[in-house]
């Protein structure tokens, strides 16, 4: 990381909410980034993976530290994709509300609370049952424990 994007990184952080590496349901952490279980009703085994220092994008971190971050969201995925079976998988990073690097990984299926739309649309009128989705938690955070280590 340049000087520059340290100092900026340094003013940031005091009002970020992912600078805490307490905050949320972290499921493994290494060094370098953290995966986060997101407590969402709706989408049972969203992840985000979110990188521990305080940077912006993508490109304030060098090649080695981006391709350590997209490694985690891969495994990530396919741990969600194995797990949960879900019909698509939606990987986001925008931080626009929180300017801190991190991704979403969002399992998507047909029946759920926006298909086909985003999952920050409107919802549908009918919410799917996710109880067999939630019931899979345990064996998503137990996967990705394995893999990650």
């Amino acid at each position: 990381m340049s000087d520059s994007t340290a100092n900026l990184s340094a003013n940031l952080t005091a009002n970020c909410e992912l600078c805490n590496p307490a905050v949320g349901d972290v499921v493994f952490a290494s060094p370098q980034w953290r995966v986060l279980l997101v407590d969402d009703a709706n989408y049972p085994g969203f992840c985000r993976v979110v990188w521990n220092a305080h940077v912006r994008e993508m490109t304030d971190l060098t090649e080695a530290e981006r391709n350590a971050l997209m490694a985690a969201v891969w495994i990530v995925e396919q741990v969600i994709r194995d797990i949960m079976q879900p019909h698509k998988i939606n990987l986001a990073s925008f931080g626009n509300m929180v300017p801190h690097m991190h991704w979403h990984i969002i399992p998507r299926y047909t029946d759920d609370a926006h298909f086909p739309n985003p999952v920050w649309a409107n919802a549908n009128a009918v919410l799917p049952d996710v109880g067999a989705r939630q019931a899979l938690l345990p064996a998503l955070r137990a996967e990705l424990l394995k893999r990650l280590k």
